[in-house]
């Protein structure tokens, strides 16, 4: 079994900074850790791992600072880590990053399953994985909570609704976004830790996995962000 892990490198919730020019997020200079959201997605694929084998592949489309995200992913278990990294992904929306990495998940190969953490906390749109199933044109299950079972190809879950869960049965290869509830992130291992020191993490530009020039980065965004401001908080405490 081949699962892919898609995991992003987000700022320390703490130290996120806007650029009010541009309207994007300020990521120099700032703390960054693994999107806390995907760890639960990255538990998830070595658990199936541990009980169904094969091999699982963390991919990150970000700036070549991301390579931290992916070797701390390899020391909790991973098998190998994939940067996509070019500044022609700058600026990228949600549709333009789903593309970016629809394009390096191809070029990886066959899979089985793709998982992604629900959202990511800088952004917080939780569109970026089911974007990925539809560029894939694969089914896709959101918000998963609890894995049921495994066979003859098809995966039931549960996914978490407002008023309890719905047990879903998908075919493989298939797409899910994960909550919390789904698992408890693992600590990364003494061995884990060497490997990943030791590991090579290839990085890929938009050329190397054959990317449409107008579907990247800013260009390639449909949406964009015009103007941020803080608002003006005009009360008066009354006692």
């Amino acid at each position: 079994m081949k699962i892919i892990v898609a995991i992003k490198q987000v700022p320390e919730t703490s130290a996120v900074k806007m650029d009010p020019e541009t309207g994007t997020m300020v990521r120099d200079g700032v703390e960054a850790i693994i999107n806390p959201l995907d760890l639960y997605g990255i538990e998830l694929a070595l658990r199936l791992k541990e009980q169904f084998g094969g091999e699982v592949v963390a991919i990150s489309m970000g700036p070549a600072k991301a390579e931290k995200a992916l070797r701390e992913a390899i020391a909790m278990g991973v098998d190998r880590g994939v940067l996509l990294s070019d500044r022609a992904f700058a600026g990228a929306d949600t549709w333009a990053t789903a593309y970016t990495l629809f394009k390096g998940i191809q070029k990886i190969g066959p899979f089985d399953l793709i998982i992604c953490g629900e959202r990511a906390t800088d952004g917080d749109t939780g569109q970026v994985g089911p974007a990925i199933a539809s560029f894939l044109d694969l089914p896709v299950a959101s918000y998963v909570g609890k894995f049921e079972s495994l066979r003859d190809g098809r995966l039931r879950v549960h996914r978490l609704v407002e008023d309890g869960y719905d047990l879903v049965e998908i075919a493989l290869p298939a797409v899910i976004t994960v909550v919390k509830e789904v698992s408890e992130p693992r600590l990364p291992t003494l061995r884990g830790k060497k490997k990943a020191r030791a590991s090579e993490i290839p990085v890929w530009t938009a050329d190397a996995i054959g990317a449409e020039a107008e579907k990247i980065g800013l260009k390639g965004s449909p949406t964009r962000v015009v103007k941020i401001f803080r608002p003006k908080v005009a009360r008066e405490c009354t006692k």
